[in-house]
């Protein structure tokens, strides 16, 4: 079971990347444009190289990376003894929901702009946390 759902994993991440995460506009006249994770990065890139990697880490490597090595752990090509590495890359990609978090508070309290929390937050959110648990249960298997 904790193969397969971490399978499924494998496949929600990269779909979790492109699912608007939230609505922002200025000034609620002008519509919202719907900001992903991919779109977000695009504008880091053109913003700031140093901080697009630092998010790009967090928000695709960092979760995705710890899932393939769960799912090597489940299917025996890896040793178990990397679980610990693996739940630290887990929090580490927690950071970044964090980050958005705060990112829309300090938005919505500037008053010139409007945000809006999409449904991609929520699935982002749940599938890091999703995560989190297959990498707490696939401990407690392995012992």
């Amino acid at each position: 079971m904790l193969t397969l759902a971490n399978a499924a994993l494998l496949v929600l991440f990269p779909l979790a990347w492109f699912v608007p995460l939230m609505r922002a506009g200025l000034l609620p006249l002008f519509g919202l444009s719907e900001i992903s994770v991919i779109s977000g990065l695009q504008a880091l890139w053109d913003a700031d190289v140093a901080l697009a990697l630092f998010v790009t880490f967090f928000a695709i490597f960092a979760p995705y990376l710890k899932t393939i090595g769960l799912a090597l752990i489940h299917f025996g090509l890896l040793s178990p003894r990397t679980l610990p590495a693996l739940t630290w890359l887990g929090k580490l990609a927690m950071a970044d929901v964090f980050l958005i978090a705060l990112y829309i508070v300090v938005v919505r309290g500037i008053g010139y702009a409007t945000v809006e929390v999409a449904w991609g937050l929520w699935f982002f959110t749940g599938c890091i946390l999703a995560s989190l648990l297959l990498s707490i249960l696939s401990a407690r298997s392995v012992r």
